[in-house]
């Protein structure tokens, strides 16, 4: 990656917070969702439960990404960014591109 493409922490803290401001829109799309079966029809509340389970998937997992771009963000804050957690070795550009909010280099997460 050549010098100029590289993107300073501003431009990766503006990408983390889009992206938080989109999580947390779209749990709360998934706790309505979730919140609004009540069907009386037995089949069709089953059908609900089973899409209610590929709903709740997807929030933890939203939950998770969301806690992971919050210690992000905080490490920028504290100057911390782009360092690895682990062996304090530079995180490479790629590597961020890919996951902004990972703690780890490629070695130490691996």
């Amino acid at each position: 990656m050549m010098k100029s493409d590289r993107k300073s922490v501003s431009d990766r803290r503006k990408v983390l917070e889009a992206r938080l401001l989109d999580l947390r829109s779209r749990l709360r799309s998934i706790e309505a969702e979730l919140d609004s079966h009540q069907n009386p029809d037995w089949e069709e509340l089953a059908v609900e439960r089973e899409g209610d389970e590929v709903l709740e998937a997807t929030g933890l997992s939203g939950q998770t990404e969301i806690r992971r771009i919050e210690v992000a963000l905080a490490r920028i804050e504290s100057g911390d960014y782009g360092i690895c957690v682990k062996c304090g070795a530079e995180i490479s550009e790629d590597r961020l591109d890919v996951l902004p909010y990972t703690p780890f280099c490629r070695t130490c997460a691996t």
